[in-house]
């Protein structure tokens, strides 16, 4: 019996019209384009704009497109995921307003949260959900209005972050030869000190102070964070790598995380790949946590064709971090944009 393995069948995706670039966004904190550049490499991103607009009015968005490109009736999607750390509420789910509002409406859904690796951990669960016969069409969105977490006079983390989203539809692949082949995935509550957002759970419900002490935005301790992403990241791609006896020849490309174009750069060198085999689009669009690895997908998805090996890897709060192994099943350039 063959090996029942989750390919990826279509990519999705949406960023909101407005940009902020480097030049605004200096007139906004103490900070300058060369300074943003040199030590992020982000140009632009994209903002959501609008009273009572969150992450699910552009999930929704990139399913719609998602649907349009690979003409499958929404009705016969099985499960939404929806990958986000700044859900629209706390309850109900995102994914099951995404589901609604997609039409949808046959599919249960529910969100994953482990930061900048939630797609990459939503990967997993939507292929095991293919694997085991459970489904037969997953769409896992990975979506995140980062702009509502942000404290826009920290200089430290303001320019990194934007909004977007992406999406992607799982199916079989009746082949077992293609799809998602192998993955290592980690977590380590011990970093949580170090980039986490305090308030607006069970521990600090929102209050007068919580709100004065700037505890709804995102803390982080860059140059830690940055090490451990640096190393983190990068052993778990090398170590991927030589469990599938993969070599740099063999990987077509390298789909990392959009977090610092240092982290992008020291990864690949790792794993002695050239940046040109480096997905890379946090120069126009920064880190978009869920969202940057697929609208790295989206961007790219005209040069994929069938057979590819992408190795995935990201790393997040929490900290999460890990790695994907994937066989592309289509040739890109045939999908309509």
């Amino acid at each position: 019996m063959k090996k029942i393995n989750a390919i990826i069948t279509g990519v999705g995706g949406y960023l909101p019209d407005y940009i902020l670039d480097n030049e605004e966004l200096s007139r906004m904190v103490d900070t300058t384009d060369e300074w943003i550049m040199t030590r992020i490499g982000i140009k632009t991103r994209h903002i959501l704009k609008g009273e009572g607009k969150g992450t699910s009015v552009m999930a929704t968005e990139a399913v719609k497109d998602l649907l349009e490109k690979t003409n499958i009736d929404p009705l016969s999607v099985d499960l939404v995921i929806c990958s986000t750390v700044t859900p629209d509420m706390s309850f109900p789910s995102t994914a099951n307003l995404i589901a609604y509002n997609a039409g949808l409406t046959n599919a249960f859904a529910f969100d994953m949260s482990a930061a900048c690796s939630g797609f990459l951990f939503g990967m997993q669960t939507a292929a095991a959900y293919i694997q085991s016969g459970r489904c037969k069409r997953v769409i896992l969105v990975g979506a995140d209005k980062m702009s509502s977490i942000v404290d826009y006079e920290d200089r430290k983390t303001c320019p990194i972050f934007g909004d977007g989203a992406g999406a992607v539809l799982f199916e079989a692949d009746p082949t077992g030869e293609y799809g998602l082949i192998d993955s290592m995935l980690h977590s380590d509550g011990s970093g949580a000190k170090h980039l986490y957002m305090k308030a607006g759970g069970s521990a600090y419900p929102a209050s007068i102070e919580t709100v004065e002490n700037k505890w709804h935005h995102i803390h982080q301790e860059g140059q830690t964070v940055f090490k451990a992403a640096v190393s983190n990241m990068a052993d778990t791609a090398v170590a991927l790598m030589e469990r599938n006896n993969l070599t740099s020849d063999d990987v077509r490309f390298l789909v990392p995380h959009q977090a610092n174009m240092r982290i992008i750069d020291a990864t690949a060198a790792r794993m002695g790949l050239s940046r040109e085999k480096c997905m890379i689009n946090i120069d126009r669009y920064g880190n978009t946590t869920a969202a940057t690895l697929p609208l790295c997908l989206w961007d790219y998805e005209q040069r994929l064709k069938k057979g590819d090996n992408l190795v995935f890897a990201a790393f997040g709060g929490g900290f999460t971090w890990g790695a994907i192994y994937f066989k592309w099943a289509y040739d890109g350039d045939t999908m309509k944009r």
